[in-house]
């Protein structure tokens, strides 16, 4: 543990994420966590240049336990490849840690979480904040926007805008990857408009990495 007063180190905040970690993996604090698989918890470094934050694990992201490993997965990291963002100074996670679904014959589709649900995971989130301590986050769709931000966000209005939350971490809204692979309409033009969102953080990335050498 760090000294009253002191700042905790990297090194010490990674312990704490990996306590945390620990914790979370028999998490029962809403009916999710009785269907899910397993609990998936975020990855990625702490002092992360970004915090990316998407709604709650999907089929692919159950089964492995690790955030973003799907299909919406593989389409944020082809944008962060042609963004040219590093997966290294990169952390992701998501606002629900336990994968909500129904059935439909064999497959397992998702489901939506509840706000209460929601909820009874905001201290997880908040907790892996806290440790991260990244430099901004990234709401991706509107769940992960209302819990990042402790309030509703109107997604559509808002994406691609800079909010700040209350303890100065600035927050970029814009769509779940998964909205985009739902679209019917000129996928292209919708992708090429969401990279522009995710483009207002590439500062932030450029100066990480040249910090990071």
């Amino acid at each position: 543990m760090s000294e009253p007063g002191k700042p905790a180190s990297p090194e010490q905040d990674l312990q704490a994420l990996e306590s945390l970690k620990e914790a979370a993996s028999t998490c029962r604090e809403c009916p999710i966590g009785f269907i899910g698989t397993q609990t998936v918890w975020g990855d990625g470094p702490v002092r992360a240049a970004l915090m990316l934050v998407g709604e709650q694990p999907g089929d692919q992201e159950d089964r492995q336990g690790r955030p973003f490993v799907g299909p919406a997965g593989q389409l944020l990291q082809r944008a962060m490849d042609e963004l040219g963002w590093p997966r290294n100074l990169v952390y992701v996670t998501n606002a629900v840690k336990h994968f909500k679904f129904e059935l439909r014959g064999k497959r397992r589709m998702h489901k939506t979480p509840a706000q209460r649900e929601a909820d009874a995971c905001l201290h997880w989130l908040e907790s892996e904040i806290a440790h991260v301590k990244p430099q901004a986050i990234i709401a991706l769709g509107s769940t992960a926007a209302r819990q990042v931000m402790g309030r509703p966000v109107k997604v559509l209005a808002e994406r691609g805008t800079w909010l700040t939350r209350d303890d100065s971490i600035k927050v970029l809204v814009t769509l779940h990857p998964s909205a985009l692979l739902r679209s019917l309409n000129d996928r292209e033009s919708v992708y090429a408009a969401w990279l522009d969102d995710l483009r207002k953080a590439s500062p932030i990335m450029r100066a990480a990495r040249k910090a990071a050498g």
